[in-house]
This record gives structure tokens, sequence and C-alpha cells, in this order.
């Protein structure tokens, strides 16, 4: 027995392997266990930035009249 492979096959067959990979990633991504860690992900562009400067704004005014 011998299976023709055709264009429209194999493009449906990859359209089917696509979907399947999109419903994953979804189910993955929006997954309540992983919360935590993309809270924690949805921070790092912000992580190489300097702290605030913490001195008091009383030391910072000026006393001129």
């Amino acid at each position: 027995m011998v299976i023709e492979m055709s264009t429209g096959l194999i493009r449906g067959l990859g359209t089917v392997v696509v979907f399947v990979a999109f419903v994953g990633l979804t189910l993955w991504v929006f997954n309540r266990k992983r919360s935590a860690e993309f809270a924690e992900a949805r921070l790092l562009p912000f992580a190489d930035e300097p702290l605030p400067d913490t001195t008091p704004a009383s030391e910072t005014r000026s006393t001129r009249p």
C-alpha cells in the first residue's frame, strides 16, 4: 500500500502541528502556577537600574533667603 503525500496534506499536517503548539503555549503562559515566575520575569528590564536616593529632602534644600 502506497500513500501519496500531496502538498495539501503536508500543509494540513503543518497547520495541525502549529495549532497544537499554539494551544500548548497558551495553556503554559496562562497557567496560574507560573504567575509568580512571570511576575519576577516582568521586572527583569528594571533590574540594572540604580536604587533611588534615600537622603531626606530637608538636606537638599537651600538655606538662602
